[in-house]
């Protein structure tokens, strides 16, 4: 049976290795889009036409559509990508792989310890009933406790996790600059980016813009955020190994001394990038 801790330290590995692979994959995209800028200002010609699909028919056939650029207007919408969309995009990836790491903690815990759920806590008469065993019963309350933790906010999520998992995440700065990014992701998401009260509330002392002004996400910004997501990981690790001792964390320092930081982490994002190609090349398989 696989020891508890390291259930939680591949896991925290794991998400560390996307984080890496959204680091590296937003770099190369802004230097691809960098060198297609230069091809476009040394092109001779002042117009630019570029085909591409707009829609799907039913019969599994693309829909093209070809668009004339100006060479202003094509490198202006090479700008935007990087500058811009790349790390808008790129913010929400952080949050998400963030929110489903420390769920994914929260509920294995629930789920090794149901110790830990209060014992006074009610539980649906459905669930009860429509149960076929006592660890679908518990899967049950594990998931509802869940849900209403998911409704909120960063610093109750962080209060609910000290109580759980008994590491306090309130305590360290760095969960507080992700408590900032996951205010900025949803002001992005429900309110076209325009800070606003609940933000300010949200974000505190570490709010960057005052209410009804619009909160800024650049490139920047995408990389401070990407390395306290980094950051977090490596204190998640730290701590939990603490509580529940893993063997794969020992290992994995060994293997980094030896090996170099820098070398582990190449070693993880190939492994991270392959075994996505390999999910997308067999959903591709599937269809067919």
């Amino acid at each position: 049976m696989e020891n508890f801790g390291d259930i939680l330290f591949n896991a925290i590995s794991y998400t560390r290795s996307l984080l890496f692979a959204e680091g590296e994959l937003a770099n190369l995209t802004v230097l691809s889009n960098d060198r297609v800028i230069q091809l476009i200002d040394e092109d001779k010609e002042e117009t630019i036409k570029i085909d591409h699909p707009v829609g799907w028919r039913a019969d599994d056939t693309p829909i093209n559509s070809t668009i004339t650029y100006s060479k202003e207007e094509l490198i202006n919408r090479y700008r935007f990508m990087s500058e811009t969309k790349l790390p808008l995009d790129g913010i929400y990836r952080l949050v998400t792989l963030t929110e489903t790491l420390l769920s994914f903690i929260l509920k294995n815990v629930l789920i090794e310890f149901p110790g830990k759920i209060p014992n006074k806590r009610k539980i649906d008469v459905s669930l009860a009933l429509g149960a076929d065993s006592i660890e679908s019963i518990k899967i049950g309350i594990v998931d509802n406790i869940l849900n209403e933790i998911a409704y909120k906010s960063p610093k109750e999520f962080a209060e609910e996790f000290h109580n759980y998992v008994g590491l306090n995440l309130l305590e360290n700065p760095i969960y507080h600059k992700y408590i900032e990014l996951k205010a900025t992701r949803d002001i992005h998401i429900h309110n076209s980016g325009y800070a606003n009260d609940i933000y300010l509330a949200k974000a505190g002392p570490l709010s960057r813009v005052k209410s009804g002004i619009y909160l800024p996400v650049t490139v920047q910004y995408f990389l401070q955020s990407y390395e306290a997501c980094i950051q977090l990981t490596e204190i998640l690790e730290n701590e939990l190994h603490k509580i529940w001792p893993s063997p794969e964390y020992l290992k994995s320092k060994a293997a980094m001394n030896e090996k170099g930081k820098e070398k582990v982490i190449e070693e993880n994002v190939d492994q991270v990038i392959e075994e996505s190609q390999k999910k997308a090349k067999e959903g591709h398989t599937d269809n067919e």
